[in-house]
This record gives structure tokens, C-alpha cells and sequence, in this order.
């Protein structure tokens, strides 16, 4: 069965991959699909098997892979608590999302493509939460890279898709550098890259020192500090984030995958996975939490003034993922599982939910040029309602069990760090539940802005020094890439998406009301022993869950007041005061840029390597290559070659005595060597 799960979704990407164009658009979307529902079935049978079950941890060996020395690597499946929910995750995620493409992508004429690349992603991801050895993970983690690649240019005729599948590929790759590094100390300090033996080793490794960078360092703090820097990079937190915004440039549904389900959750998942060497690594713990709550923060101000629709829901994924790494970070591993699991029912139904406007909108993205949809596309209005409620936090939904517990979390812990994780985590929940019904209210209330020649803006036009803030997805393509047609220059008239579309929604809704409620009491209540059977590590000191249960009663409310106050500004802003966003922004003009251009980390980076690496570039590739090794070497060789035979050539007149001539000074050149030198 677990072979199955895993193998499905690569049988669906060779099918479509290789025999696309010989089946055709639909069987091409009808197997990947088909094929991932069976995985994702077969997912929920495996979850209530081995997490509610009574199923033990199993490891089984598929072949065998690297053999060097003492390294030994096999192709193997780990299957505990921790996998089966990552594989309920992704694999209902991606089948859903296969399902929600075949409305969404409909007139594109390069559909097989499409879903083979989405079938690879998801074939990736399993790879990787099955992994039961770090190379094999890393395999797995490669690959999600890949298919990222793939997918975010899948519309390879924009140089800005381009521009935005290199630079999630590149960003990913500083993270990914350190994930190596880590693997390979690990290897050098324990001699295995297998899991169970690297756990095993990992109280001896506790206060061990090594040697490097010319310093003694705590081994499991660096070894740790390395994987996290990998975990960064992959879940896009502070100073390697910079990427996921821009992802956005792919087709919404690999939005929703990428940001929901599979890619940024696997950072996530590789720490909860390595919990047996975080608990020996403190320090490293409190770094985890430091950067997990300035990122929660840091997102969720760049959320409030953007103003397209994908965009604020990305950064809000962004925010979520801090949120998940602060649990990690004060030994919560339970809790950011629990909220990676709630979070990808309501994550996916917000960005599908935003392809249905964007779809009604015949692919506008601008929130400023929408309004008044409620009543055009009620059902897609109620999908991201509750998708909003979920991730806000209101009571009974699915975010507000995972988020609240995580705040009580920070609360409770007393890790260094864990009290400034506290403070950003409790105000991004109120920054949080600000911008996500700020794009409520502007796409589904007010004035049909989309019916005025003259589109209202809530803010000044000329965002991003010349960078546009909208209009960066969907409706930017080109028609001959997938055969949209513009809305401009004809009426618009909002229309509710297709069935294939909305029943991705229902489904999805379902898990944003309900999966908090359903599983708090395994996932972190009274039956979490049973539930997780040694799938996390907590270590002898770590009494989190306990110390949870005694913060005071205004800390287990502060979530749900900081909802309250968010929704509360943003209706006196966007319903009832709609001019004063705008004057808001004229008065503040420093911070609203400073928000806008996302602190200017993009043109920092920019400045400090993307211009000096092409200066390197120019100057290798130039006087280096160009002047240097070319110059004298091939080139060099090839011209001098050409000037001495020049010369020669000049020596052949045809005249017999200048012939006559030159062989009289050789005679006359033998005779003198001969008389003075040559004989003795």
C-alpha cells in the first residue's frame, strides 16, 4: 500500500510526461488525476492505521542504493505517525488540486505538461516524508526543488515567470548548501546517515565539541544550525524568503500546492522529523524561535498594503510558516504539525478560492480594480469566507485550535527567545486577521470598481519604483501561452467558476471548519501519546504541553481579541471609511513605501549580490576568459601562428636567385660553423 501511495503519482508523471502528446489533454488530466486520488485515499487508510491504529513504526527496503566505504544508503520507506499525516496532507492537497487544474486550465494547450510536472512535485514531496535517511531526504528535497523550478516557469514565454522559477531555484540553493553541510557532519560525527542510528548517536553527541572555522564549537548546535539553514531556505523564512512572493508568477493551482501543502511545509516537516537532535541543540532551538516570530511578524506587514490578490494570501503563508518554526522552536513539535495540517486545508482553499476570482474576473489580480462580488459568485464569496475565518483564528475553525496553541506555546516556554515570540506572534495574529479581511471586503464589498472606466485606487498608483504591485499572474500571460483572452476593451461580467472548480472548495471548506476540531485531542490532547508512538522526540526536560495548561486566561483569549480587533479596523477602513486607507498612506508616505517595496529586501539583495555577481561575471568572463586565457592561450597561439607564417610566406618571391642566394648563405652559414665551431 505504501508503495503504492509513494509510486502513484510517478506512474501518473510518466504517463503524461512521455505520452502526453500522443494521448492528449484530457487522458493526461484524467490519469494524474485519477491516480492521485487512489494515493490520497490510500493516505487516509494509512493515517487511521498507523496514527488512530495500533500500527507499529515500519521501515521497508525497497533496494539498496550507495555502498562507499562505510556509507550505506538505502532506497527505503519510513512509515510512522509523523509520515501518514504528511501523506494525508500532500497527497489530498495535490489531488484536489489536480482535480481544481483540469477546470482551471482548460484552455491551455499545454495541459499534459502541466500535470505531469504536478505529479512530479507530489511524487517529490513523498519521496521526502518517506525518506528513513537523510540522503534519501535530500533527494526528496532536490526534487521538490525541481518541480518548483518547473512549475513556477511553466509559462516559459514571460521573461518574468523566468526571472521568478531562477530565483526561487537560486535562493533555495544558499538553503539547501547548508542542508548538505549538515548531512555531511552528521555523517563525519556518527558515521550513518540513517535516521534510527543517527538518533541512537545523538545523546553521546550532547556537549561535544568540534574544530571549525578556527573556533570550538557545541557539535549538535552547529550540525543543527546547518539543517535549519536548509529549513529556511525551503519554508521561506526571514532573509531567504524572498522567493515565495514571487512565485506567484506560476498558474494559481501551483500556488496552492506549493504554498498549502508540499514545498515550504517541508522545512517544517525535516525539523519536527530530526526532533532527536534539535532537543540535544538549545541554542539552536532559540534560534529557530527567534527567526520563526520575526518572520511571522516581518510577513504580516508587508500583507497589509499589498494589493494583489495572491500576493497577500502568499505572504500570509509566509506568516503561517513563522508560526509553525516558533512552535518547533520551543519544543512544541506536536503543535506545528497540528497547525501544518489545519493550515493546509485553509491555505489551499484560499488561493484556489482566489484562482475562482481570478478566473470570474477573466484573470484580474488587482484588488483595487475588484468589488462587489458577493453577489456575482456567492459561492466562491462563502469558500473564502470560511477559508478567512479559519486562518484568523475564529473560534472552532481549524486555525484557531493550531494557532491559539501555538501563542500559548511561546507563552509558556521558557527558552530564551521565547518571550519575544510571544509578543510578534500575538501581534501578527492581529495584523493577520487585518489584511485578510482587508481582501474580504475589497474584492467581495463595496462598489464594482471592475465596472468604472476609471479604476478607484486605495493607495498611490505608482507602487515599487517603477516595479508593478499587481498583474503579475495570470492575466499577464501571453494569449498564445494559454489562450485567455483580456477583459479590456469589452464589459466584464463576473461568472461563477465550473463544478470541477468549486467541489476542490467544498472539500477544502470542510477541512478549514472541522480538522481543528476533529483531531486537537490526538494531535495535542489526551490522546497524543497513542497518537504520535515516538514519531517526535520530546526530550526529559521539555514539559511544554504541561506548562501550556497554566498560562493565565488572558493569553489563551489574545488570539481571538487580536482577531476581533483586525476584522474590526479593516471593516471601519474598507466599509465604512473607505477613503481612509488612502489618506492613511499620504500621511505616512516612509512607511507605507517601506511596507510596499517589502522593506527593501529585494533591492538590498539585489545591491550586495546580484550586482557584484555580475560584475564578478563580466570581469571573469571578459578579461578573464576573454582576455587572459583566450588571449594567450588558444586565441593567442592561433594569432601568432597566423603572423609568423605571414612573414614566411613572404620569403617565397618565385625568383630563382633570391633562391640561388639563400642557399649560398646557408652553404656560407655551414662552412663557418664548420671552420670555428663544429670540428675540433
Amino acid at each position: 500500500m505504501y508503495t503504492a501511495i509513494v509510486f502513484l503519482p510517478l506512474i501518473g508523471f510518466l504517463i503524461a510526461g512521455i505520452f502526453g502528446r500522443q494521448l492528449g489533454a484530457r487522458p493526461s488530466e484524467l490519469i494524474t488525476t485519477i491516480l492521485l486520488f487512489i494515493a490520497a485515499a490510500l493516505s487516509w487508510v494509512a493515517f487511521f492505521q498507523v496514527g488512530l491504529g495500533s500500527a507499529p513504526l515500519s521501515v521497508s527496503v525497497l533496494g539498496k542504493w550507495i555502498a562507499a566505504g562505510t556509507l550505506h544508503v538505502d532506497w527505503a520507506l519510513r512509515i510512522d505517525t509523523l509520515t501518514v499525516v504528511m501523506l494525508v496532507v500532500v497527497n489530498t492537497v495535490s489531488a484536489l488540486v489536480h482535480l481544481y487544474s483540469i477546470g482551471y486550465m482548460h484552455e491551455d494547450e499545454h495541459r499534459p505538461r502541466f500535470f505531469a510536472y504536478l505529479s512530479l512535485f507530489t511524487f517529490a514531496m513523498l519521496m521526502l516524508v518517506t525518506a528513513d535517511n537523510l540522503v534519501q531526504m535530500f533527494f526528496g528535497w532536490e526534487g521538490v526543488g525541481l518541480a518548483s523550478y518547473l512549475l513556477i516557469g511553466f509559462w516559459y514565454e514571460r521573461p518574468s515567470a523566468n526571472a521568478a522559477a531562477i530565483k526561487a531555484f537560486v535562493v533555495n540553493r544558499v538553503g539547501d548548501f547548508g542542508f548538505a553541510l549538515g548531512i555531511f557532519l552528521l555523517f563525519a560525527l556518527t558515521g550513518s546517515v540513517t535516521l534510527d542510528q543517527i538518533f541512537a548517536a545523538a545523546p553521546g553527541l550532547a556537549n561535544k565539541s568540534i574544530h571549525i572555522f578556527g573556533l570550538d564549537a557545541d557539535a549538535m548546535t552547529v550540525v543543527c544550525l546547518l539543517l535549519f539553514m536548509g529549513a529556511c531556505g525551503k519554508s521561506a523564512q526571514f532573509l531567504l524568503h524572498t522567493w515565495l512572493p514571487d512565485a506567484m508568477e506560476g498558474p494559481t493551482p501551483v500556488s496552492a500546492l506549493i504554498h498549502a501543502a508540499t514545498m515550504v511545509t517541508a522545512g517544517v516537516f525535516m525539523v519536527a522529523r530530526l526532533s532527536p537532535l534539535f532537543e540535544y541543540a538549545p541554542v539552536a532551538l532559540s534560534v529557530v524561535t527567534v527567526v520563526g516570530a520575526t518572520t511571522a511578524f516581518f510577513a504580516a506587514t508587508v500583507g497589509l498594503v499589498q494589493n494583489d490578490i495572491k500576493r497577500v494570501i502568499a505572504y500570509s503563508t509566509c506568516s503561517q510558516l513563522g508560526y509553525m518554526f516558533v512552535a518547533l522552536g520551543v519544543g512544541g513539535y506536536n503543535l506545528a504539525i497540528f497547525h501544518l495540517f489545519t493550515h493546509a486545508f485553509f491555505k489551499a482553499l484560499l488561493f484556489l478560492g482566489a484562482g475562482s476570482v481570478i478566473h470570474a474576473m477573466h484573470h484580474e489580480q488587482d484588488m483595487r480594480r475588484m468589488g462587489g462580488l458577493a453577489k456575482h459568485i456567492p459561492g466562491t464569496f462563502w469558500m473564502m469566507t470560511i477559508g478567512t475565518f479559519a486562518l484568523t483564528g475564529l473560534p472552532l475553525t481549524a486555525g484557531f485550535f493550531s494557532k491559539d496553541a501555538i501563542i500559548e506555546a511561546a507563552f509558556a516556554s521558557q527558552r530564551p527567545g521565547a518571550l519575544y515570540a510571544f509578543l510578534l506572534t500575538a501581534i501578527a495574529a492581529g495584523l493577520t486577521s487585518f489584511y485578510s479581511w482587508r481582501l474580504v471586503f475589497m474584492t467581495f464589498f463595496g462598489k464594482e470598481r471592475w465596472a468604472e472606466e476609471d479604476h478607484g485606487h486605495d493607495a498611490p498608483s505608482h507602487d515599487n519604483h517603477g516595479h508593478d504591485n499587481h498583474g503579475h499572474d495570470d492575466h499577464a500571460a501571453p494569449v498564445a501561452a494559454h489562450g485567455h483572452d483580456d477583459h479590456h476593451g469589452h464589459k466584464l461580467e463576473p461568472h461563477e467558476s465550473p463544478a470541477v472548480m468549486m467541489i476542490p472548495l467544498y472539500v477544502l471548506a470542510a477541512g478549514a471548519l472541522f480538522a481543528g476540531l476533529l483531531f486537537k485531542d490526538v494531535f495535542m490532547g489526551e490522546g497524543m501519546a497513542d497518537f504520535w508512538k515516538k514519531a517526535l522526540f520530546f526530550g526529559p526536560d521539555n514539559h511544554l504541553m504541561h506548562d501550556m495548561h497554566e498560562v493565565p486566561e488572558f493569553v489563551a483569549f489574545l488570539a481571538t481579541y487580536m482577531m476581533l480587533g483586525g476584522f474590526v479596523i479593516a471593516a471601519l477602513m474598507y466599509v465604512f471609511y473607505t477613503d481612509a486607507p488612502r489618506r492613511l498612506a499620504e500621511r505616512n508616505p516612509i512607511l507605507y513605501r517601506f511596507l510596499l517595496n517589502k522593506w527593501y529586501f529585494d533591492e538590498l539583495y539585489d545591491l550586495i549580490f546580484v550586482r557584484p555577481a555580475f560584475w564578478l561575471g563580466r570581469l571573469f568572463w571578459k578579461q578573464g576568459d576573454g582576455r587572459i586565457i583566450d588571449g594567450i592561450g588558444p586565441d593567442g597561439v592561433s594569432a601568432r601562428v597566423i603572423d609568423v607564417a605571414g612573414r614566411v610566406v613572404k620569403l617565397q618571391t618565385g625568383y630563382v636567385y633570391h633562391y640561388a642566394f639563400a642557399m649560398l648563405i646557408g652553404v656560407a652559414a655551414i662552412i663557418t660553423w664548420y671552420l670555428l665551431g663544429g670540428v675540433h
